[in-house]
């Protein structure tokens, strides 16, 4: 029998919240018509216009900040008050590109030539597809979807099943900041669905943010058609930790690093590569500081780890983390599901993990972290790119200008020295190898989805 609707579910109650119907033929065909029709009118407004529009996108995210924060935290489970911090993200997110459209998408002239005069535009594709998962429900529609606007593109939004209820506020608040119908629709759609729109003439370009599984399928369909598409996909980043390093400020960041949104994000630190001299004194501060953690309801301020997302979710990781102790790990801290209602899994800690265990291979979507032993800092680059992931690395040393060298030989779109990866508006995110290609934000991100069209003027 074919699935009719999607369930959100609350993973700290393990209540369902709501069901969404999955659209009929007819209503994603209006959908699509939609989204063509309004396409062709708001690539004639100016540039001024639209970027009014997403200041106001802004402010309207800021006056719901509090509702979208609850939503994310019941839908999928992220602590409050990093529910509240995402939020409050894509607001900043809307008035850094609304003040930099006309920098970034401006016609350049062109070096000079035999032309009279030659320059370069950047025009917009048309309808650009958005397949979102739910470990940051706000953060990752908004990131692609207001430079996607600016540039005179319009969006369809396929948000990840458990998180629908935020997908339908995000088109809410587009509507409420006075964007046309259109501009960006919440599609309700089954897998078989996504497939069709990908291949569907209205559809030009697709971006999607997920896992190596999905982004391969999508670019598979994606590349049969044609279509430009940026991919995001998973990673299992390396954190790498120099005998120089501040130790105390390392671990605090540490941890930070691994369990934000209770170890659900692509760009969690999953590999902690630590050079032999540290090593042991890493791992006692590592562990002590993460059986200080507050695991408890989400939507208490203090928490600090909360459920994962989904029962599946919980299940793999633990596969994961029982297969790695077979293979030799050893469990430090935690190891299992914690004993309580909901899809919560105790911080947990593997040491002594070695290349081959599935805690090394594997992308570890969850609160669980892999320390491994690295005899001198050839062996831990080395380490760091044994990996089939290159999405983020981080690495700890007092010799920044060592460490700017050695970032030339990590394998990762991106290298943050002693800070946490994270992606910020102001400087391209994506990643290398099976994390994907393309890239978002900065002003790499708003030229993805458009035609760089040169004009030549004789």
């Amino acid at each position: 029998m074919n699935q009719k609707c999607f369930r959100s579910i609350n993973p700290t109650t393990e209540e369902t919240l709501g069901e969404f119907t999955i659209f009929t033929e007819d209503e994603l065909d209006l959908r699509l018509r939609s989204a063509r029709i309004t396409q062709q009118n708001w690539v004639r407004q100016t540039l001024e216009h639209r970027a009014n529009l997403i200041r106001a996108l802004g402010r309207e995210i800021q006056k719901c900040a509090e509702e979208a924060g609850r939503l994310v935290t019941t839908e999928m489970g992220k602590p409050i008050a990093q529910a509240r911090a995402e939020v409050d993200k894509c607001a900043h997110l809307c008035d850094y590109y609304a003040d930099r459209a006309e920098q970034f998408l401006t016609p350049r002239p062109a070096e000079r030539n035999t032309s009279s005069r030659s320059y370069v535009r950047f025009d917009p594709l048309g309808v650009v597809l958005a397949i979102m998962p739910w470990n940051f429900p706000f953060w990752q529609v908004i990131r692609f979807a207001v430079p996607t606007l600016l540039a005179g593109n319009t969006t369809l939004l396929k948000h990840a099943s458990n998180v629908l209820g935020c997908a339908t506020m995000i088109e809410r608040l587009f509507r409420e900041a006075g964007f046309p119908p259109g501009c960006l629709a919440s599609l309700v759609v089954s897998r078989d669905q996504v497939s069709e729109l990908i291949s569907h003439p209205d559809v030009r370009a697709i971006t999607l943010t997920g896992s190596e599984g999905a982004g391969r399928a999508v670019a598979e369909e994606a590349g049969r058609n044609l279509k430009k598409c940026v991919l995001e996909l998973g990673g299992s980043d390396p954190f790498i930790v120099l005998p120089d390093a501040d130790l105390e400020r390392t671990v605090e960041k540490g941890v930070f690093a691994r369990m934000q949104n209770t170890g659900q994000s692509c760009i969690a630190a999953k590999r902690f590569i630590i050079h032999d001299d540290i090593y042991d004194r890493f791992v006692e501060a590592y562990v002590a500081r993460m059986k200080t953690l507050k695991m408890d309801d989400p939507l208490d301020v203090s928490t600090e780890v909360g459920p994962m997302a989904r029962e599946d979710l919980l299940t793999e990781l633990h596969d994961q983390v029982s297969e790695s102790i077979e293979q030799g790990a050893v469990c430090a801290l935690g190891g299992k599901r914690a004993e309580r209602p909901g899809y919560f899994y105790q911080p947990t800690v593997l040491k002594d993990v070695t290349p081959g265990m599935a805690a090394f291979e594997e992308e570890t979507f969850g609160p669980a972290a892999a320390l491994i032993r690295a005899k001198d800092e050839k062996t831990a680059l080395e380490m760091a790119n044994r990996s089939s992931f290159g999405l983020g690395a981080s690495l700890w040393t007092n010799d920044v200008k060592r460490a700017e060298e050695l970032a030339s030989q990590i394998e990762s779109g991106s290298v943050f020295i002693n800070e946490p990866t994270r992606s910020d508006a102001t400087v391209p995110f994506g990643g290398v190898k099976n994390s994907g290609y393309g890239r978002e934000l900065a002003e790499f991100g708003i030229h993805e989805f458009v035609n760089v069209k040169t004009v030549w003027v004789s």
